[in-house]
């Protein structure tokens, strides 16, 4: 752990005041959060629990500032950050988004976690002891000229919260910080965030739904209700031994919970195989002129290849494991028929290419949803309705199915998923839990052969992340395959996943 830079004042530590609040956004009936009241003292450590849908990020952006005006939603109640209203307090609370895209601002690494040091005026000197510090701290140890479109999902939630930290706000809201990291890389950025704490003695408010990662930083557990309100509040040892009969109907992550186990399912015909499959994001500029330069450099040397053997038959489930950034999405992604190949054979076997070419990167995307339905990382990136219950049905409509069919299969997929009262939501204003399940819900309602899913149970509490489990354990038992790029292992464990691991020198192990 790299020591604090010394550069600059250091922050006072922020309060914060919230009387009667809830926030609904424009055109829902339903109050994402409401009824809300609580107050946190300088340099208080706070873990924020509650269900998925809770409000718990929605919190998080009100405090931050940016849940927008009227035309965005209606506000209730007051909210303070350090007696004045969030939009006034700007510069003194920093947020890190659930989705770390959402907050990719620059081209290159260093350059973005400048960013915001810029706007507040840091000098030069100091910025660029500031941003060394930040990227060590929470183990992103790449060039100050590294594209960020090149990284990973999870590297770029470490990029996030380098800016986040180098900007040394008096509150720090981090909204699922470790969501997407491997085990080791959620140590670092834990870590991280200690080392700015002790040094700074910033405010803290994190949101988690598994508990065992911040339990003993955290002086401080807050429970929000679903049904409004606070469900309990106090130390966390002391909430975690009096409410958790509570907090386990609420979907709270409690400590060495059981994994339920996997039901056993007998592989059936082959599917999808892949041999010395070569794979790597090929650079963005093809020109002649773009290769010659230092840019498209960069770009060619990140994409340099690692080679996988991959077998999936019916009824199996694998999960592709190894660190942050080493290339489990883009595996995932050429599996799936929706990156090209660098090199190698991936070929269809007969009982999931029916009458099409063998290769799925030649298969048309009508030929793909019921061979292949692959779930994004990032939810928001396959959302084309403006509602929930037309998000679900845009598959089957594309299959020409009949309307009551159609209706049968939104029906249950809303229902198994615990997305019915959203039926008439914007997709875009649900929380990432939710978001995670329509994303997957989505991929379900053409009933694909095979089942591409990127971190699946990102922002899932332990109800939810068990419909999950059920849902796709039940797909198994039907004959679907799943591929699962995970640093979920319990998720992997109860689903019965068989495990390829990506290590850092770019190599599947089986």
């Amino acid at each position: 752990m790299p020591e604090l830079s010394p550069a600059g004042p250091q922050p006072a530590p922020v309060a914060v005041h919230v009387g009667d609040w809830g926030w609904r956004h424009a055109g829902r009936n339903a109050w994402a959060v409401r009824g809300l009241s609580l107050s946190i003292e300088p340099g208080e450590r706070v873990l924020l629990l509650g269900a998925s849908g809770a409000g718990k990020s929605t919190l998080l952006a009100g405090l931050a500032g940016v849940l927008g005006g009227d035309d965005d939603g209606e506000a209730e109640g007051d909210l303070r950050v350090d007696g004045r209203s969030p939009a006034e307090a700007r510069g003194r609370s920093g947020l890190l988004l659930q989705d770390p895209d959402a907050q990719v601002i620059l081209a290159r690494v260093g350059d973005d976690v400048a960013f915001a040091c810029e706007n507040l005026g840091v000098p030069r000197d100091e910025l660029w002891s500031r941003v060394r510090w930040s990227l060590g701290a929470v183990g992103l140890g790449l060039p100050l000229d590294r594209s960020t479109a090149q990284l990973s999902g999870g590297q770029k939630q470490r990029l996030a919260l380098a800016g986040l930290l180098a900007m040394r706000p008096g509150l720090l809201l981090l909204d699922e910080p470790t969501a997407n990291l491997d085990p080791e890389g959620a140590r670092e950025v834990r870590d991280a965030v200690s080392a700015v704490l002790e040094r700074t003695g910033a405010t803290l408010i994190v949101v988690e739904h598994r508990v065992a990662v911040w339990r003993d930083l955290v002086d401080r557990v807050i429970v929000l209700d679903s049904a409004g309100g606070v469900l309990a509040d106090g130390a966390p040892e002391a909430v975690l031994a009096d409410t958790a009969g509570r907090l386990r109907e609420a979907g709270v992550w409690l400590p060495d919970e059981p994994v339920p186990a996997a039901r056993p399912v007998a592989p059936g015909a082959p599917l999808l195989e892949a041999r010395s499959l070569a794979v790597g994001r090929p650079p963005l500029f093809a020109g002649r002129r773009a290769r010659r330069s230092r840019v498209s450099a960069n770009l060619l040397a990140h994409a340099l290849p690692f080679r996988a053997d991959v077998s999936v038959a019916e009824g199996s489930a694998l999960a592709l494991t190894g660190p942050s950034g080493v290339g489990k999405s883009t595996l995932a992604l050429t599996l799936g028929g929706l990156m090209p190949a660098l090199g190698g054979a991936l070929a269809a076997a007969p009982a999931l290419a029916g009458d099409a070419d063998t290769d799925p990167g030649g298969w048309r995307s009508r030929e793909l949803l019921t061979r292949i339905g692959t779930v994004f990382q990032n939810p928001e990136h396959q959302f084309i309705a403006s509602t929930v219950r037309d998000e679900l049905a845009a598959g089957p409509r594309a299959l020409g199915l009949p309307a009551e069919e159609i209706a049968e299969r939104t029906e249950q997929l809303l229902e198994a998923l615990a997305l019915l009262a959203l039926a008439d939501a914007n997709p875009f204003t649900l929380s990432g839990g939710q978001k995670r399940r329509l994303s997957v819900a989505t991929a379900l309602a053409t009933r694909p052969r095979l089942l591409i899913l990127d971190e699946p149970t990102y922002g899932q509490d332990a109800n939810t992340w068990r419909r999950l489990v059920d849902l796709i354990a039940g797909l198994r038992g039907e004959g679907h395959a799943v591929v699962a790029a995970t640093h979920d292992a319990e998720f992997a464990a109860a689903i019965g996943a068989g495990e390829l691991r990506l290590d850092a020198a770019r190599e599947a192990v089986a």
